[in-house]
């Protein structure tokens, strides 16, 4: 397999020509520099930090949508735990 500057095919793939890039340390860079620049083109940079809220209070429902109280919860506890 002859080993070209650009891009070989070899088999069904094209192979890059790792010996002949890294022989040079400027190249070496250029590549790097590259594999970088695509992942970061790719997946971009992480989203800016909100100011987080404290969540709010949650309610407790029962099936049709009324609210429940402690003592609901308590009751349902007490008749849960005999049986």
């Amino acid at each position: 397999m002859i080993v070209s500057p650009t891009l070989t095919l070899s088999g069904d793939t094209y192979l890059m020509p790792y010996r002949k890039l890294f022989l040079s340390r400027w190249s070496a860079l250029m590549w790097a520099a590259g594999i970088i620049y695509m992942a970061v083109d790719t997946v971009g940079f992480a989203p800016a930090k909100q100011a987080e809220t404290p969540p709010e209070q949650a309610t407790v429902t029962d099936a049709t949508g009324t609210s429940l109280t402690p003592s609901d919860v308590s009751n349902f506890a007490n008749i849960a735990s005999a049986l």
